[in-house]
């Protein structure tokens, strides 16, 4: 009897770890495995931390770029506020384009602001950008952005004259969208890649909100739009460096009332888009070194605070938030002074610009993944018609072609996609596996292996 229950343990322990290696060979026949481009890869060793140091000190050599404060000819002669940061800002733009061989359309987007709260009179507003145009005719109406706030503060919105730095807010993200700028224009995307500054931030989100609205009005193609805030890696003690926060949005802020039934309906309360290209960032994370890790907050921002992202989802794009890990509140939004020992003010002492420039790698990352990839397949629906345990999910074709087509998954309560499974060039998929289980979504996949913001399937 001994020897009989012995045998029977034995068998037991076989037979369990049977089933566990069939379960990692499962695993490993459905986990997703994205190959690098090498183009990629070299264009982010392109990246400086030393010319994004210039950058930055370049931006607050202009002593204010408060929204509100003077932008006259005058002004911008003696290189002194927002006025004369903008000209200099569309230089570099156009020296990157000629450099290219005029490869960037640089334009501004100017407008009036009426009077507000935090704009005590009608004042111009201008949006500087470049627009790197996609190679396919197709594919080139499809557009991913990057972009950061060139404007400052001090601690009185309404403080004109004083110095406001604005180093690591938003100076930073000012030179991420400049070095993404230059870097990625030495190469050529099916799609096309928009770099962004806005003004307008700090009195209320102005210049993004009026640009989000232009692209909604104009019927624009807005994949993707990367937001950079503060990510100047303030040398505080307790600073993790090693890491970037990338704020996203749950439910839609322009979810109409049958948008929420559907999201309630399904459970898809954390699949919105800019949640999807929430989890797209921190897969590039994996596929490509950065230097820093996407760390993934499954909210629209931080407590009290707010930023141009937020504009572009209230307009119904994909739109994310970058920021530093930990912020030092001293350092923003604070004139530059001492007090009982504490050094206020966004000064450029505090910016690590070698974090600075991890943060632009990582965004070039995206930028160029995007880019290359086919658009998104359409109309991804999951088939619900009967009580069954497999699941057929069906799409429509990417336009402008792509090589195949993957279906992923994941664990209702996993915040990222676990599972891939390649299902050819085709536009209907059945899994073993039971829609009530998991996530699921469809991707397109392009010839070097690019792949597309995931679709999470409607009913």
């Amino acid at each position: 009897m001994l020897h009989f229950l012995k045998e029977m343990r034995w068998s037991g322990i076989a037979i369990l770890l049977l089933i566990a290696a069939g379960c990692a060979a499962q695993s490993a026949e459905s986990k997703a495995t994205v190959v690098a481009d090498p183009q990629i890869t070299a264009a982010l060793q392109q990246v400086s931390p030393q010319r994004i140091q210039a950058n930055i000190e370049k931006l607050v050599s202009f002593g204010t770029r408060s929204t509100i404060a003077a932008q006259d000819p005058a002004s911008i002669t003696a290189g002194h506020g927002i006025g004369a940061a903008r000209e200099w800002i569309k230089a570099e733009f156009e020296r990157y384009s000629k450099d290219c061989g005029g490869c960037l359309e640089v334009k501004t987007d100017s407008f009036t602001e009426e009077p507000s709260e935090r704009i005590p009179k009608a004042t111009q507003i201008t949006n500087v950008y470049a627009a790197l145009k996609g190679t396919d005719a197709t594919s080139a109406k499809r557009i991913v952005l990057v972009t950061g706030h060139y404007d400052s503060r001090n601690t009185d919105i309404l403080d004109v004259n004083g110095d406001a730095p604005g180093a690591n807010d938003d100076g930073s993200g000012t030179a991420v969208s400049l070095e993404c700028a230059l870097v990625l224009s030495k190469m050529k995307f099916p799609a096309t890649i928009i770099f962004l500054t806005v003004a307008g931030e700090e009195q209320g989100l102005n210049g993004s909100r009026h640009f989000a609205k232009m692209a909604k009005e104009e019927g624009w193609d807005l994949e993707a739009v990367l937001n950079n805030d503060i990510v100047g890696g303030d040398k505080s003690t307790e600073q993790d460096h090693s890491v970037v926060r990338v704020f996203s949005e749950g439910v839609p802020a322009a979810a109409t009332e049958q948008d929420l039934r559907r999201i309630r309906g399904l459970g898809g309360e954390s699949d919105s888009a800019s949640r999807e290209l929430a989890r797209y960032i921190a897969e590039v994370g994996q596929t490509y070194d950065a230097g820093v890790k996407p760390m993934l907050v499954f909210r629209l921002d931080r407590f009290l605070r707010g930023g141009d992202h937020s504009s572009f989802n209230q307009q119904g794009f994909a739109a994310v938030r970058f920021t530093e890990f930990r912020e030092d509140f001293h350092h923003q939004h604070q004139n530059v002074r001492t007090e009982n020992g504490i050094e206020y003010g966004d000064l450029l002492k505090f910016v690590d610009y070698e974090y600075v420039a991890k943060v632009a790698r990582l965004n070039a990352a995206t930028l160029a993944s995007l880019a290359a990839a086919p658009a998104p397949p359409a109309n991804v629906h999951i088939l619900t018609k009967g009580l069954e345990n497999d699941t057929t999910l069906t799409w429509e074709a990417s336009p402008g072609g792509a090589e195949g087509y993957e279906v992923i998954w994941r664990a209702t309560t996993s915040p990222e996609w676990e599972h891939a499974q390649a299902v050819g060039n085709a536009t209907r998929a059945t899994l073993k596996l039971s829609k009530d289980n998991v996530i699921f979504a469809v991707c397109a996949v392009g010839r070097a292996g690019h792949r597309s913001l995931p679709v999470v399937p409607e009913r």
